[in-house]
């Protein structure tokens, strides 16, 4: 790099002196050109939407929503509106598009564009999937029986994405004969799919087409049914499961189970032992699943164990048992229980692992001779192997506190050999291959950042706490390059969630090299609404107990100042969906305490979405934010929607984005948001409203154009830090 500038600058010194007045000309447009992009940003004025107040009555307390009709999506005043802050975030940013470019570059640059995965075996065939050079999507392929044997591309996806804006296939689901292949297609973002059949043998793609379904499926032992979930058209809730038979039109297929209640979603899958069908139905308190032989496609499902309200169960079957994972009986933390076939009600179950007070229960994987049990104690992911008859348990050796691992792709019983993966804040993602026999380990594949650049050494990682405001000790993970200074002058991105348990391990990502190779530290903040410390770490932050998810990262964030890795002036926060809430409500805490915000599509309307029950998602999400309609939420919500408490005084600097077609996150919450924020506060820091006016949720679809956005939001930060270089 330094020199190509040496080059650059002995070729402009030469045209000086040879090309004088060319040049001189040059300058001068080139100077003019940058005034007058200078004085397009000075002059550019924010758009400002039209205010329509609707009154909004509840528990006899009145809201006044003056951007109520920006939810009104055909609407062209509104995507004029949209459009018109996209315009101004264009022009705001202007001079930032080539450094963008140059994230995007660079980022991408980082990335083995001919990749592929560790290959699985699954019913005689290995199944991987691959990318290509320049192509946005991937190629699914198989062989049979050998890794030498002919490729036999399954599915690819930048064929099938062609004339697309959006694309996403998922849910491949192959036939037990191995001949016909069921999958999911959306090109909207919308996350509503039609399920279409392939032929493997001849690539025919037939008739059969369903529409509006979770793009999942499951075969029927027969090869002839298949059985998958569709959605409610207008809620987008996955209420009902169908059974369709080969070669028929869907209109014809059989509902075989209808999820009433409003509060639930359901599912279906096979167990891995091959021998079951299952539907499951979960609300975020309660769980119930219901269970058919795979060799009767067309018997009636029975139910495994009847819902109880705060019963949370999952099931796993081998050997002629079913090992159950369930929090009954007060298990906070859960235990595994065992019952077998004939009779699975509740009533049956023993204990089969304890429940500990420590020690999180996530998951168990079954295998022929062992079983693994996925553990986390005190924030950190543990892997127990135990074999079945007693004789032996230990667990995978492990040597640092920011670090993230877990099973993988383990679909055979008849193995000795598991499959997990393992990354750490300053350590690439690694698939490894453990004899559970010999106790051997290989690394089946490590990822590669190319680049030439990165060198793990240069960086470094630790666990932090800081204590919150009631005396809780809250973790942080960070990371930084060695040579960033921890004396508060530092800039810093803390990053967080806080919601439904969800937890944000401390991962390694190539992508965040273009921060923390720019001096940024980045910090996750391990606050209460999610898992890190156990199950209660949860139900500490969620409901009535909500507002210690916000105070935790408030909290975190003066630790980080106190403790000299920066300063408010070098401070960042950063959030997605629930954790856009999250930045939202901060921002009203704590202002003066954050340079800048990145609110990612974020869920900020919060009383006056969850009052809506025709909106997708909402019914089911009572049981982790409340029902307004009950008046004591009523009040909690309002205390701390960040929309409703929107107030006249600084803010800091804030890019918000959002999708237009986003099932989860309507584009609208972040539209008014923006607009009552434009309207009330009394700086004149930087606010943008961006909206990809194609995707939904998740972003871009293609894989690469995902950086994009990234590069957007790193650009925002590292602008404000004047850590731009000028051209």
């Amino acid at each position: 790099m330094i020199q190509n500038y040496y080059f650059a600058f002995k070729l402009f010194y030469m045209k000086v002196f040879l090309y004088r007045i060319p040049i001189f000309i040059f300058c001068l447009i080139f100077v003019a050109a940058c005034q007058d992009s200078n004085t397009r940003q000075m002059n550019a004025a924010p758009p400002k939407a039209s205010k329509k107040p609707k009154r909004l009555e509840t528990h006899d307390h009145v809201r006044v929503d003056d951007y109520y009709w920006l939810n009104e999506r055909e609407n062209p005043e509104v995507i004029d509106y949209l459009k018109a802050e996209n315009a101004y975030y264009e022009t705001m940013t202007a001079r930032t598009k080539d450094f963008q470019e140059e994230l995007y570059g660079e980022m991408k640059a980082r990335i083995k564009e001919d990749d592929a995965s560790v290959p699985y075996k699954l019913n005689g065939y290995w199944y991987l999937t691959r990318y290509e050079t320049g192509k946005e999507y991937p190629i699914y392929a198989r062989k049979k029986e050998s890794l030498d044997a002919r490729e036999e591309i399954i599915f690819n996806s930048n064929e099938m994405a062609a004339g697309h804006e959006f694309f996403n296939l998922r849910g491949i689901s192959v036939s037990p004969d191995n001949k016909l292949a069921a999958f999911g297609v959306d090109t909207v973002s919308r996350r509503q799919y039609h399920i279409q059949i392939k032929n493997l043998e001849t690539g025919e793609i037939y008739p059969d087409k369903i529409d509006n379904t979770t793009g999942g499926s499951t075969w029927a032992s027969d090869n002839k049914t298949l059985f998958y979930t569709k959605k409610d058209p207008v809620t987008l809730r996955s209420d009902r499961i169908y059974r369709h038979r080969l070669g028929t039109s869907a209109e014809e297929d059989e509902l075989v189970y209808h999820e009433e209640d409003e509060t639930f979603s359901t599912f279906v899958y096979k167990t891995k032992s091959r021998k079951y069908i299952v539907i499951g139905s979960v609300s975020t308190l309660t769980s119930e699943y219901r269970t058919l032989p795979v060799d009767d496609p067309n018997g009636e499902f029975k139910v495994f164990s009847p819902r109880e309200r705060g019963l949370e169960y999952s099931i796993s079957h081998y050997n002629g048992n079913f090992y159950v994972l369930t929090n009954k009986d007060g298990a906070t933390n859960f235990k595994l229980m065992e019952v077998g076939e004939w009779d699975t009600s509740k009533e049956n179950w023993q204990e089969f692992i304890p429940h500990r007070e420590n020690v999180l229960l996530e998951d168990i994987e079954i295998f022929k001779s062992h079983y693994v049990l996925s553990e986390r104690e005190n924030g950190l992911n543990k892997m127990k192997i135990i074999k079945w008859d007693g004789s032996e348990d230990y667990y995978l050796p492990i040597d640092s506190e920011t670090y993230v691992m877990g099973p993988t792709t383990n679909l055979d019983f008849d193995t000795a050999k598991l499959r997990y993966f393992y990354n750490a804040m300053t350590s690439p993602y690694a698939i490894i291959e453990f004899d559970m026999g010999t106790k051997e380990k290989t690394i089946l594949k490590e990822q590669e950042v190319l680049g030439g650049k990165f060198d793990k050494e240069n960086y470094r990682s630790e666990r932090i706490w800081a204590t919150a405001r009631d005396g809780v000790k809250v973790p942080i993970s960070l990371v930084y390059h060695k040579d960033t200074p921890l004396d508060g002058t530092s800039p810093l991105l803390q990053y967080g969630y806080g919601s439904y348990g969800n937890t944000v391990d401390p991962y390694f990502s190539s992508v965040r090299l273009s921060l923390l190779d720019r001096g940024f530290i980045y910090a996750i903040a391990h606050v209460r609404g999610g898992e890190y410390l156990g199950r209660p770490w949860y139900e500490d932050g969620k409901l009535l107990a909500k507002m210690n998810t916000f105070t935790d990262f408030v909290d975190v964030s003066e630790h980080l100042v106190a403790k000299n890795y920066t300063s408010p002036e070098h401070l960042y926060a950063m959030g997605a969906s629930a954790g856009g809430l999250l930045m939202g409500v901060v921002v009203n805490l704590a202002p003066e305490l954050y340079n800048g915000i990145i609110a990612a599509v974020p869920f900020v309307d919060v009383v006056t979405t969850m009052l809506d029950d025709s909106i997708p998602l909402t019914t089911g999400e009572f049981d982790e934010w409340g029902n307004p309609k009950e008046k004591e939420y009523y009040d909690y919500m309002l205390s701390y929607s960040p929309y409703d408490r929107v107030a006249a005084k600084d803010y800091p600097n804030m890019y918000v984005s959002a999708g237009l077609h986003d099932s989860q996150v309507q584009y609208w919450e972040p539209a008014k948001w923006v607009a009552k924020l434009r309207d009330l506060k009394t700086d004149d820091h930087l606010l943008y409203l961006d909206t990809n006016m194609d995707a939904g949720h998740g972003g871009a679809s293609g894989r690469f154009e995902a950086l994009r956005e990234t590069a957007k939001e790193y650009a925002f930060l590292l602008d404000l830090e004047g850590r731009i270089p000028e051209k």
